[in-house]
């Protein structure tokens, strides 16, 4: 195996992020996380069942949803967990499109009153919004259908949470609870070279020891090395055609950026997410 710089992965990579988060293995550290994350609304969760990642339309011309990671709770209710590395066009479109699969599922034959489950989106970004970039304090986004007119929540059961994690900035010696332990690992998981000493708990130990990279088998390692990869050509590419202003609603930046990750082998699937345009496009490059 060759050698990487780092003692543990990067949770922003499609592999690092899935071996820690997306596994039976390792669901207790997707549950400790959700149950941070979400606090008291959606209740204590003890248990997760995962569901697959890639939804379908009613017809073969519907276009497709592939989540990250999409699981239920004891109580049936829908958790969409996205990682997004790098910015995108109408982020925030495709996650209440992805959103929308979950609800229709509900949906039975015969007589039903409709009644839902509640479903919860979260994004965790590695990028900020252009509309909040200059707001550097609030980086943790909770949104749900409010009444404009008095300022409550008209439907409680479609949440949308948005993690802009460049603007975490907490050291270690800052970390006061337990939600800002899992926002420090996520952000700077991949540059530590030990358990810090304030993340000594028990949930925590089982990370780092499941996160650290000599301790994969040789196909892990290949697996890692080529997300890695992946991630930093990705991420590279999309962030430097952002501020050029390439892609802002721009089409030949779209197709500029599209040719330039198809010849670094990103999947198509991929280049779709990041650039907005559609498989059929990306295909006739």
């Amino acid at each position: 195996m060759g050698t990487l710089k780092e003692k543990y992965i990067n949770l922003f990579t499609d592999f690092g992020f899935k071996k820690l988060f997306g596994t039976e293995l390792n669901k207790l550290l997707l549950i400790d996380f959700l149950n941070e994350l979400l606090g008291k609304e959606a209740g204590i969760i003890t248990d997760l069942s995962f569901l697959s990642t890639e939804q379908l339309g009613r017809s073969r011309s519907d276009r497709k949803a592939i989540y990250d990671i999409y699981c239920e709770n004891e109580s049936g209710e829908k958790f969409i967990v996205e990682l997004q590395k790098a910015k995108q066009n109408y982020f925030k479109d495709r996650s209440i499109y992805y959103s929308t699969f979950p609800i229709q599922q509900q949906a039975e034959r015969g007589d039903w009153n409709f009644e839902l489950k509640a479903i919860y989106t979260i994004g965790i970004l590695d990028f900020v919004f252009d509309e909040d970039k200059n707001d550097t304090e609030v980086f943790h986004h909770e949104v749900k259908m409010v009444n404009i007119k008095t300022g409550k929540v008209f439907y409680n059961k479609l949440t949308y949470i948005y993690l802009e994690m460049p603007k975490f900035s907490k050291s270690e010696t800052e970390l006061e609870t337990h939600f800002d332990k899992w926002l420090f690992i996520l952000k700077n998981l991949h540059n530590l070279t030990n358990r810090p000493t304030q993340l000594q708990e028990l949930v925590f130990k089982q990370l780092f020891e499941e996160a650290e990279i000599a301790q994969f088998d040789e196909k892990e390692y290949l697996e890692y090395e080529e997300s890695l990869k992946e991630y930093r050509d990705l991420k590279n590419s999309i962030d430097t055609a952002f501020d050029d202003g390439k892609i802002e609603g721009i089409m030949e930046g779209k197709t500029e950026t599209a040719k330039n990750l198809l010849a670094l082998d990103v999947s198509i699937d991929k280049i779709c997410q990041a650039t907005g345009l559609s498989r059929e496009e990306i295909e006739k490059l």
